[in-house]
């Protein structure tokens, strides 16, 4: 039996990722897999946990140096990893 319209995959997989409300999980997922990139492999190598719970960004540090050049920089590295992902998804970042 024929379809008369046909899907590629790449359609199938938007609509379903629109139907079951993944896109705003994806795009955090994408944001923690690009932290390296953003931060620097030094930042990187002494954070000890990343994750995003509410729109918020929470970054647990090993360094105090580290964290307190993160408190500088913060708010434009939240409008990099929003730029990186394309629309807002941090609207805030923790540091501890």
């Amino acid at each position: 039996m024929r379809r008369s319209k046909t899907l590629s995959l790449a359609e199938a997989m938007k609509d379903y990722i629109k139907e079951m409300n993944l896109e705003g999980k994806l795009l955090e997922v994408n944001i923690l897999n690009s932290w390296e990139e953003v931060v620097g492999k030094a930042i990187s190598s002494r954070t000890s946990k990343v994750y995003i719970k509410d729109q918020i960004l929470y970054v647990k540090l090993s360094s105090s140096v580290a964290r307190n050049e993160l408190l500088m920089l913060r708010e434009a590295l939240r409008e990099k990893l929003n730029q990186k992902a394309g629309r807002e998804v941090i609207k805030e970042i923790v540091l501890r």
